[in-house]
């Protein structure tokens, strides 16, 4: 079953094609819109008003607050160092490993194909460009791109 009967759904959450995603264990605000092919898993908070694109993953230990855009096919980590077995040898498992919490804060936006690395936060009103790979914090109201992500604007000083 792609929606898990352990998920929290606020009112009027739209989840667009519920047969082509796969959440569990989260929660997801009012009036909140999920795409097709997006993942949410355990421990995961998406806030209200949100908008979570296709294909973006969203692992436990995120926090999204409200207002939040997720671009199409965001990444999300919550291991800085990934390790399929033990040193000696054995598969891990969820006591082999803690998670490293990331928090993104009200009205930020994410664009598509970012990658956000664990225990970063993500300012208020930021903007993360297309592609880039987020390896720190970004203060509130920042415009990050590149690889690694470098402060390259303000949101208050661009003209719309």
């Amino acid at each position: 079953m792609p929606i898990s009967n352990d998920v929290r759904l606020g009112d009027n959450t739209r989840i667009f094609q519920p047969d082509l995603v796969n959440l569990y264990g989260c929660t997801i605000g009012d009036e909140t819109k999920v795409g097709a092919f997006v993942e949410v898993q355990r421990g995961c908070s998406i806030g209200a008003r949100c908008k979570i694109s296709s294909h973006s993953f969203l692992c436990e230990g995120v926090v999204i607050e409200d207002e939040v855009f997720i671009g199409h096919g965001v990444m999300f980590i919550n291991d800085p160092f990934p390790r399929a077995t033990t040193a000696e040898g054995r598969l891990q498992d969820t006591a082999d490993w803690a998670v490293v919490p990331t928090r993104v804060r009200h009205r930020a936006s994410i664009g598509s194909n970012a990658t956000i690395m664990s225990g970063i936060t993500i300012g208020a009103n930021a903007l993360v460009g297309a592609g880039a790979v987020v390896t720190h914090d970004v203060p509130d109201h920042a415009i990050v791109t590149g690889v690694p992500a470098r402060v390259v604007g303000d949101v208050r000083h661009r003209s719309d």
